[in-house]
């Protein structure tokens, strides 16, 4: 299997359809969400829709890249999630976020090996397997804290 076959694998594990590293995946964690719930905030804590926003942000950024545009992405705005205020909103959000992933995970598939080893932009963000990785791990981390922070607003609802 190519290098870019493995990192899609391991991508659409994280976003879309895994339960290998964490039991879970974004989809799966998101599929269940309320609006309420993903506009919850605990303490100082990021929303689930923050974070969801925030992951879709660094995925269509490096998408539009594979797609051969610039990349425009600042981290600056990452966090810049417009309010969120009904079911269809959130829906809209969500659903964003699994089609860039798919789109990420098939356009990456398609590249050829020699690809990863290739400077990702420019040479201060190393190679596409570099950011392809980071990406990766990026998502696991928010799946991570997506996890515990819809635990701790499905405890608050419980008890409210």
């Amino acid at each position: 299997m190519s290098t870019p076959s493995q990192l899609a694998k391991r991508f659409r594990e994280v976003l879309l359809d895994g339960r290998w590293i964490a039991n879970t995946n974004f989809k799966d964690q998101l599929s269940d969400v309320t609006w309420e719930q993903a506009t919850t905030k605990i303490a100082d804590v990021n929303t689930i829709a923050m974070l969801t926003f925030h992951i879709d942000y660094y995925i269509a950024g490096i998408l539009n890249v594979f797609e051969g545009g610039d990349l425009e992405i600042k981290d600056q705005f990452s966090f810049d999630l417009p309010p969120i205020g009904s079911q269809e909103q959130w829906e809209v959000l969500l659903n964003k976020l699994l089609n860039d992933s798919e789109k990420f995970a098939t356009l990456l598939e398609e590249m050829p090996d020699s690809k990863m080893n290739e400077v990702f932009v420019d040479e201060k963000y190393g190679t596409y397997l570099r950011n392809i990785d980071g990406m990766i791990e990026h998502a696991y981390y928010h799946l991570g804290q997506i996890a515990l922070i819809k635990k701790m607003i499905l405890f608050k609802f419980k008890h409210e």
